[in-house]
């Protein structure tokens, strides 16, 4: 009798995994922020943000403003963004003065 094999099942990298970040302080409140990433057909990382307010409820999501050879790459420029241009980044497409 043989054994069963062990097969690890593979997402397809193509599609987002979702990545949960520091919460940001917007105006007192907190707002959930998320990474959307994923590999694109042509080898490239891309991600975008996600933002979510629970206090007044307002969702809002970047289009693809990451890109890089690297997933490594990626999360550099990431974090290279700093949190007060993620703040400002919410406040704009918020409308949030």
């Amino acid at each position: 009798m043989t054994a069963p094999s062990l097969r690890t099942i593979s997402r397809d990298a193509r599609e987002p995994v979702c990545h949960d970040l520091e919460a940001l302080r917007v105006d007192g409140r907190a707002v959930g922020v998320r990474l959307l990433v994923r590999r694109a057909e042509d080898g490239m990382w891309r991600a975008r943000l996600q933002y979510a307010d629970g206090e007044t409820e307002v969702t809002c999501e970047t289009v693809e403003i990451f890109c890089a050879v690297t997933e490594q790459d990626l999360w550099q420029a990431v974090a290279g963004m700093g949190e007060h241009h993620l703040r400002d980044l919410f406040r704009s497409l918020s409308g949030s003065s």
